[in-house]
């Protein structure tokens, strides 16, 4: 059984302590797959050196966060466009639209997000979409931006059954992590209806860690908990979940 984390910031500092060994946990776990995404310039270093460590695991991502959409966004685009064209990355992400911390800069980030769409549609890679109190506006961009080479992952999607259809209208697959255990959480009411080809498995670590862990640290070995949660939604086996989940995967990021 492989597993395949498509959402995990293991760059943070919040791993800053134990970084080596919590990957190392995960992969003796069979998470052996960890997709990077990026948040903004200051952390490409990291990254890097992640990768430089666990190379045969660690497959990285670049782009520009919503929320890190500041005065100074057009340099941060410059930086993920000059990065892009120095070397290969597996999708344009995270990228999207946040309205949660601060709807000032919703013009500044539909822009953002435009462009790194452009971005990703030119370098034939998928795009990696964080939507927080934003699923109308996402949508709007995704509506405007729809063709064949639009495609990606929903990360952490959180919606309503509709949303999920919209979602996958725009061939997104939909990212879902720790929120499906969370008793509020919603989404586990109506996944059963959605064809697992359309699921991927994430963290998000060190965010949203899934039940029984909620509000400590989230890690990628906590994958496990929203496997044996999928298992029980879809009555499948948690090895078939793995294998669709994974297969899902390599279907977006190539790899």
């Amino acid at each position: 059984m492989i597993l395949t984390d498509t959402h995990t910031h293991l760059y943070s500092e919040d791993f800053d302590e134990d970084r080596k060994e919590m990957i190392e946990r995960a992969i003796q776990s069979n998470v052996t797959r960890f997709f990077i995404p990026a948040i903004d310039s200051t952390y490409t270093a990291s990254m890097l050196e992640l990768e430089k460590e666990f190379p045969n695991n660690i497959f990285l991502m670049m782009g520009l966060h919503p929320t890190h959409v500041k005065d100074n966004y057009k340099e941060e685009l410059k930086h993920v466009e000059d990065m892009f064209a120095k070397r290969p990355f597996y999708a344009v992400g995270e990228i999207g639209i946040d309205l949660y911390w601060d709807q000032s800069t919703l013009q500044i980030q539909q822009e953002a997000f435009r462009y790194q769409i452009k971005l990703a549609k030119k370098y034939k890679l998928p795009i990696v979409i964080h939507c927080r109190e934003a699923f109308n506006e996402v949508f709007e961009v995704l509506e405007e931006e729809k063709d064949s080479d639009l495609f990606g992952i929903f990360h952490c999607f959180t919606g309503s059954i509709e949303q999920a259809h919209q979602a996958m209208s725009y061939n997104m697959k939909l990212g879902i992590g720790g929120v499906v255990t969370f008793k509020n959480g919603k989404i586990d009411q109506f996944l059963n209806q959605i064809d697992l080809k359309h699921i991927v498995l994430e963290t998000d670590a060190p965010y949203l860690a899934p039940a029984p862990y909620r509000g400590k640290r989230n890690e990628s070995l906590y994958i496990l908990k929203v496997l044996e949660k999928l298992s029980e939604i879809y009555n499948i086996s948690k090895e078939e979940i793995a294998r669709i989940t994974t297969q899902n995967s390599k279907q977006i990021f190539k790899i």
